[in-house]
């Protein structure tokens, strides 16, 4: 993704998905970032019971598996302010739900501000946890930046059982 969360360090490790290589860093807080398609970047961090949890929910859902993964914790301190509104009323959203980039900026509380939503999803520094592939332009798909971009889109909305045209 295009940024992470840098207001402290935070420690990482590589795990195998069915999509490839995610790298989960976490600080205390909660899970700060997530990055999938990496090569295994060694010099992995020991995880905590918490983390090793949430990278099996993951690898889980993106298996197949019906997980929600909304209870998980996320430290989005950093970000700024407009983001983190955006990407927690889009954590609300129900697994297998859709909402627009105008719909999502009200929710967020900016109404009107759907181009500044789809900057902040295109930074999101946790895909999948905060699910920017559902979020759906009013005229149809939208854009995806996550690597694999459209394709992963719809293979993140198939798991969850959404079939957009």
């Amino acid at each position: 993704m295009e940024i992470q969360n840098t207001k402290h360090a935070a420690a990482g490790f590589t795990l195998s998905t069915a999509m490839g290589n995610l790298r989960i860093t976490w600080s205390p807080r909660g899970i700060c970032s997530l990055d999938l398609g990496l090569p295994d970047s060694g010099g992995e961090a020991e995880a905590p019971a918490w983390v090793r949890e949430a990278g099996r929910l993951i690898t889980r859902h993106l298996a197949g598996d019906s997980v929600d993964l909304r209870s998980l914790p996320l430290d989005l301190e950093g970000l700024p302010a407009f983001h983190r509104r955006v990407y927690e009323a889009l954590r609300r959203t129900q697994p297998g739900e859709t909402v627009t980039y105008g719909h999502l900026a009200l929710l967020a509380g900016s109404p009107g501000a759907a181009q500044a939503v789809g900057q902040a999803l295109k930074r999101n520094p946790l895909p999948i946890l905060v699910p920017c592939h559902r979020v759906l332009a009013a005229n149809g798909l939208g854009g995806f930046s996550l690597l694999g971009g459209l394709k992963s889109k719809l293979l993140l909305l198939a798991l969850e059982g959404v079939h957009p045209r």
